[in-house]
């Protein structure tokens, strides 16, 4: 099977890479205080949606489906038993990208691109394209391209589940605006597909290759994830009907995923009566307090005490963090 964007040799992002990136980034803010997006971006309309948990666990599944990243979690991360732990630490990082300063989402890029260095070593067994004591690194453009993408295809599947369709204008504008949070993930321009529909072509070539895979510690930790182990969240069961209806057939079978047709029904009930429901809320629970905090900023105010209580379950502490000494070192 093919392996979309590949080439013979794989390719690393250099720590001159990163600086070369953010550098560009930098250049291109024209506010510096609103951060890389800012107030009337299509990245801020979206992602400010409470909705976009909908995606969260799509978007883990299809992450667990990479070898490279599966095995990276069982060998590397002191968080698998602690699943609040890790869902802060991938939004403390994400939010602060998307709603933080400039500043803010610079020092969250070079936060992650050095916890990515840390990541590294052999692959246990043969699965999919991988080799048995093949080398492997977090730093690797298409394994961290294929990470970015599953959060940005399942965060426009969550957002139109309880919001109306976005116009292909808008899916364009989003993904455009997205290629700039690749940027701070050390993803180059020339390594990302051009456009929305080239983006949704290379997440099916990708969804049929043997770039992917799912190895029995990846089924492992993705039926944890839905049972909520280890957890005082327990998924619900129109949640995992949801987010198995958004896994293509090929990783339903391999995650051993249940999906008859009560579970349909399921999926189904939740695409109908989700909108109205999810579109009355006030904003206070509708948007995610990581955009309050940054509506706030851009008013000189500062974040108020709800906005901090909302931040503890988005992101685990009451304000998105300022420095490198702010994160949850552990991964």
């Amino acid at each position: 099977m093919e392996r979309p964007f590949s080439d013979e040799t794989p390719a690393f992002v250099s720590s001159h890479d990163i600086e070369t990136l953010l550098a560009t980034i930098a250049r291109r803010s024209t506010n510096s205080n609103a951060g890389i997006f800012g107030l009337d971006s299509m990245s801020w309309k979206i992602n400010r949606e409470s909705a976009l948990f909908l995606g969260a666990g799509r978007a883990a599944l299809l992450q667990l489906a990479h070898p490279w990243v599966a095995t990276a979690l069982v060998q590397h991360s002191s968080l698998l038993s602690k699943p609040i732990a890790r869902f802060h630490n991938t939004f403390r990082i994400v939010f602060t990208m998307v709603f933080g300063s400039l500043d803010q989402a610079l020092v969250a890029a070079r936060h992650l691109y050095a916890l990515h260095t840390r990541i590294r070593g052999q692959m246990p067994h043969d699965v999919a394209a991988y080799k048995q004591g093949s080398h492997y690194e977090a730093n690797e453009i298409d394994a961290l391209r294929w990470v970015f993408a599953t959060l940005v295809e399942s965060a426009v599947l969550a957002y139109e589940c309880a919001m109306p369709p976005l116009s292909p204008a808008e899916r364009d504008q989003y993904y455009d605006e997205s290629k700039t949070l690749a940027g701070l993930f050390g993803i180059p321009p020339h390594a990302l597909p051009s456009d929305w529909d080239a983006f949704v072509a290379y997440n099916q070539r990708m969804h049929q290759s043997d770039a992917l895979g799912v190895t029995p510690a990846a089924r492992s930790m993705a039926q944890n994830l839905l049972a909520g182990a280890g957890s005082w969240i327990y998924p619900p069961h129109w949640y995992r009907a949801l987010t198995a209806s958004w896994i293509p057939p090929r990783f339903r079978a391999e995650f051993a995923l249940e999906f008859g047709v009560e579970e349909q029904r399921a999926a189904e009930r939740v695409h109908r009566r989700l909108p109205s429901i999810y579109q009355a809320l006030p904003s206070a629970m509708r948007f995610v307090a990581p955009w309050h905090e940054a509506r706030a900023r851009l008013r000189n105010r500062p974040a108020n005490p709800l906005v901090r209580l909302g931040n503890r379950f988005w992101i685990g502490q009451p304000l998105l963090p300022f420095c490198t000494g702010q994160y949850e070192e552990r991964q």
